[in-house]
């Protein structure tokens, strides 16, 4: 199949080996996940009744208080839930911000990435995961047969915190429900969180990411299927983390499969 080169290329950017069978085809070379490059029969979005909770856990050690979030009315459309968060005057971060990162990608798409907040080069371009981290997720997505625009990718914080620094527990509780409403416009069958941050704020745990990693969580009044895996970051700085990462990848592909009937 064409694609098949290209998919090799993206797992040796994973440094994941290829095992092939004398006599038998490529397993690298197969379909992309079904329905992930078109939606031939697009889903109108889903507005819920209400907007489920942010949820509020601090960072493991912090004894920082939890923060009530405000109360949000569901957002109808897109670009009325892009205008609420480029607007957003909620925390402290709306004064270091460069703008808002709202997210990217294809607003039907059955699969939804979440990561922790942008950086530096995501708040000058106003994208999440560009730069060396979001080249290997694009690298990680194609070598499940998903390219970047086929699915849709956001934070759990739009905007930049400084210096990096992690996402303290107000500005998740102020933030996060704009997720939610995202979440909930676009009804995802498959979310993706990558990184700890991520994982422990959605799923309202402080486990370390080694006990959330390889289980089927549920999210939200829809119980989507949520998976976890590590932050392409910490992938650049561990690379013998790949494998594990790679294993998470085909747990979540093998759990669309299943949800959707597709092979």
């Amino acid at each position: 199949m064409q694609h098949g080169p290209l998919r090799n290329s993206y797992l040796d950017a994973l440094g994941i080996d290829r095992w092939v069978p004398r006599g038998a085809a490529d397993p690298a070379v197969e379909p992309a996940v079904a329905g992930a490059a078109t939606q031939t029969s697009p889903r109108p979005p889903r507005t819920p009744d209400r907007v489920a909770p942010a949820a509020r856990v601090p960072a493991p050690g912090s004894e920082s208080p939890r923060v009530e979030a405000p109360a949000l009315p569901p957002a109808q459309d897109w670009e009325t839930l892009r205008a609420r968060v480029s607007g957003c005057v909620a925390c402290d971060l709306c004064k270091t911000r460069t703008q808002t990162v709202f997210g990217v990608g294809n607003t039907r798409a059955d699969w939804l990435v979440i990561g922790e907040a942008p950086g530096a080069e995501e708040d000058r371009q106003g994208e999440p995961f560009v730069g060396r981290a979001g080249q290997l997720l694009n690298a990680m997505l194609l070598g499940i047969g998903l390219p970047r625009e086929t699915v849709f990718i956001a934070n759990i914080l739009k905007c930049r915190p400084p210096g990096n620094r992690d996402p303290k527990p107000e500005e998740v509780s102020r933030c996060l429900p704009f997720l939610t409403q995202q979440i909930a416009l676009l009804s995802p069958k498959v979310m993706l969180a990558v990184g700890r941050i991520a994982a422990q704020n959605l799923l309202a745990s402080d486990a370390p990411l080694a006990r959330l990693r390889g289980k089927l969580h549920q999210f939200g009044e829809a119980n989507t299927p949520l998976i976890v895996t590590y932050h392409p970051a910490y992938l650049l700085r561990t690379p013998a983390d790949k494998r594990k990462a790679w294993e998470d990848l085909k747990f979540a592909r093998a759990t669309y499969r299943r949800i959707t009937g597709t092979n």
